[in-house]
């Protein structure tokens, strides 16, 4: 193990998003999105939920600064559903962040657009999140030392 990096970020995720570059997005999908079948690269992480891997990511990753948005969630597929509670607490864990001077607002995405938009992801993070709605998409920017 090592020193500040959550327990929850495995060897395999931190490569990949090592890997990862400017403008190359990453999926966090939640238990029912098709990861397996739409994923070039997959990532397991059974048995965690979303929330708390984007709060992990967001230690090491940083936000798209040159992107009108560089956070994109799903979409509901009925205008008349209630907005899903975990995008509150996915805006809260944003703002909390010190990515939170480069987060306008979700760019939201229609439910096959977004399906379609996870198949160019660099990779897909298989979650165990229960919640509906729960996928969302990361698009990477530069760190500047």
């Amino acid at each position: 193990m090592l020193k500040k990096i959550s327990p929850i970020i495995s060897p395999e995720l931190m490569k990949v998003l090592m890997q990862m570059g400017h403008g190359d997005e990453i999926c966090l999908g939640d238990g029912n999105f098709p990861s397996e079948s739409i994923g070039k690269r997959v990532v397991r992480a059974d048995g965690h939920g979303t929330e708390e891997l984007l709060k992990a990511i967001l230690e090491f990753f940083p936000l798209d600064t040159f992107a009108d948005d560089s956070v994109f969630l799903m979409q509901t597929v009925s205008k008349t559903e209630p907005v899903p509670q975990i995008w509150a607490s996915y805006r809260n864990i944003i703002q909390s962040s010190e990515e939170k001077a480069v987060f306008n607002d979700f760019g939201m995405i229609e439910r096959f657009d977004f399906y379609e938009r996870a198949k160019n992801c660099y990779a897909v993070v298989a979650t165990g999140e229960s919640a509906l709605y729960a996928n969302i998409i990361l698009k990477k920017g530069v760190v500047i030392l």
